[in-house]
């Protein structure tokens, strides 16, 4: 038997993952912390944020779940990214600073699971996506819409031909909420180092109103309704909507050939991101593509039918039957699994099942 190298390395399958995690916010701690703290197969090793209120929290849930304190906590993700037992890192920081940090993180030889969207601009997407490769790396984009059921189930039966051949794809993106909150320019909070946050975004005078509330992790923060630092709706939903289209019509490695779109800003100087948007895609396959702000939603439509799946999980088509059908055997499978599991899989194996090769 011939076995592969890194059986017995560093990046043998048995070994515990070292993770560090860059952004403890509302996400950070919603959604990204609890399912590395609960797996059995990775240790989160140190946390990362510019708040140090928020920082301590992070400490302290950590501390809490294992129950002793083995991470340790920075306040610059350079000083995370330094130490060579740290194996991946999770990056769930203000978009503004996705790029900058995942490029950091793999020229350290890091492996990276990246909140969406991944960056803002297509050349920073390009030196990335050409980074990892290099590196060799293992690299997440950090949607879970794939691993809900019922979106996997609905582009199972989509990609299998149940509605006939893709013609028409209809998406819906929540509406952005602007409650009011002054805006007043006032010294940052002690515990926030501004600068360090506001990092490659212009340098502007402190806000709250463009940042988060102190002290504070339940609410949207403000700094996702500023162009400064984020898109705003059409890409915080869009990402996770988009991509479920893609997957479904088949698309999801190409891009669409024509674009038209049009859309509103806010008049708010801090809130300056879209309002409404009415966007319209067309690809080389003929397939058409419809995304504006409606009820979160994809629906596919064709040749025999249409589906559709309204967020969270309600399905709905043209032919309720066509959901108890089985899909075959010898028809097209998608593993399902979360999207964390899915990182620390491949960061153990080395192994990338969306292009079946090894890293």
């Amino acid at each position: 038997m011939i076995l592969r190298r890194n059986i017995f390395s560093a990046d043998a399958p048995s070994k515990k993952i070292n993770i560090g995690m860059i952004g403890m916010g509302r996400q950070a701690m919603y959604a990204n912390l609890l399912p590395f703290l609960q797996s059995s197969d990775c240790v989160v090793t140190a946390v990362c944020d510019v708040d140090s209120w928020r920082l301590t929290q992070a400490l302290h849930a950590v501390q809490k779940y294992y129950g002793k304190l083995g991470c340790k906590g920075y306040r610059d993700f350079r000083e995370l990214l330094a130490r060579p037992d740290i194996d991946a890192v999770m990056i769930s920081t203000p978009d503004h600073w996705h790029a900058p940090i995942a490029i950091a993180a793999v020229k350290a030889g890091k492996d990276v699971a990246l909140e969406k969207p991944i960056t803002r601009y297509i050349d920073e997407g390009r030196i990335l996506a050409d980074l990892v490769a290099k590196h060799k790396r293992v690299f997440r984009v950090d949607s879970e819409f794939r691993s809900l059921i019922h979106f996997h189930k609905a582009v199972e039966l989509v990609r299998n031909g149940r509605i006939g051949k893709i013609h028409t794809v209809r998406i819906g993106s929540p509406a952005e909420e602007f409650p009011h909150e002054p805006s007043t320019i006032s010294p940052p909070p002690p515990e926030l180092d501004y600068d360090l946050w506001l990092g490659p975004a212009p340098q502007v005078d402190y806000m709250q109103k463009r940042v988060h509330k102190p002290h504070d992790l339940n609410s949207r923060p403000g700094w996702m309704r500023n162009l400064d630092y984020c898109d705003g709706m059409i890409t915080n939903w869009g990402t996770h909507l988009n991509d479920i289209a893609q997957w479904g019509a088949g698309t999801e490695r190409t891009g669409p050939v024509e674009i038209k779109a049009t859309g509103k800003f806010h008049s708010d100087p801090a809130w300056n991101v879209l309002e409404s948007f009415d966007a319209w895609y067309k690809f080389a396959n003929d397939i058409e593509m419809f995304y504006q702000m409606d009820t979160p939603h994809v629906r596919f439509e064709g040749k025999k039918g249409w589906i559709q799946i309204a967020y969270p999980g309600q399905l709905s088509a043209s032919d309720p039957l066509i959901f108890q059908q089985k899909i075959g055997p010898n028809e097209i499978h998608f593993p399902l699994r979360t999207e964390k599991a899915d990182f620390r899989r491949s960061c153990k194996t080395r192994f990338c099942g969306l292009f079946r090769r090894w890293i």
